[in-house]
């Protein structure tokens, strides 16, 4: 049940902050600013120094749970254990790894894969794979969404690269279940300013929301 619903969270959220850094410090500011912009889903990608200790760490900071908190950029199952280890609710890779997916599923952890190909896609189906991120999404731009749900309309994919507060509307008008958001959304971090961070987030909640709600009516 608890991998049923995190991924109910996740698309509850619908935005979830891709977090690289170059340090601790400056990561836990960009997780504290965009929570504070309202945006709950946090992944924090391998690739920030000593990744799976601040996944523990924030984990452990968690405990009204208000945050989602999962791994990114997991390249090996590993890693992908040592982040499920830390508490991570979730694994992202950026391709489709069939030994992380089916280490996800021994631990009923939520996991997505990255994909860009109609025959990944369906490998990633075939896993259980419930929640499928495209990526780099932005070497495509949102007629990759049109085209994957066009032979696999039972599909939910996540494009992360390429989302922006002025084309977020046409990724959720294309298919998009919820969007993986980075520099667009941390760009401000690169100067300490950790209030546009906030704002950003606050700007990006608002108008996937907006679209989801225009797209249901």
């Amino acid at each position: 049940m608890k991998r049923l619903k995190m991924i109910e969270k996740i698309l509850d959220a619908g935005v979830i902050a891709v977090i690289r850094s170059e340090s601790k410090e400056k990561a836990i500011q960009v997780v504290e600013a965009v929570k504070r912009g309202g945006i709950r889903g946090i992944e924090l990608t391998m690739t920030v120094p000593g990744a799976v200790d601040i996944i523990k760490e924030l984990c452990e900071a968690n405990t009204d749970h208000e945050l989602i908190i999962g791994a990114g950029t997991v390249l090996d199952t590993e890693t992908a254990a040592a982040c499920i280890r830390a508490g991570a609710d979730f694994i992202v890779s950026p391709s489709l790894n069939p030994e992380v997916l089916k280490l996800c599923n021994r631990y009923r952890v939520a996991v997505m894969p990255g994909v860009v190909t109609v025959r990944d896609a369906v490998e990633a189906l075939e896993y259980g794979v419930e929640i499928i991120k495209v990526f780099p999404a932005s070497l495509f731009g949102p007629g990759i969404l049109s085209a994957l749900k066009g032979p696999l309309p039972q599909a939910n994919f996540m494009p992360t690269g390429g989302v922006t507060l002025d084309n977020i509307k046409n990724w959720v008008k294309a298919g998009a279940v919820a969007v993986g958001i980075g520099s667009e959304l941390t760009k401000g971090a690169k100067t300490g300013d950790y209030e546009l961070v906030e704002k950003t987030a606050a700007q990006f909640v608002e108008r996937f929301q907006k679209a989801i709600a225009e797209e249901r009516k």
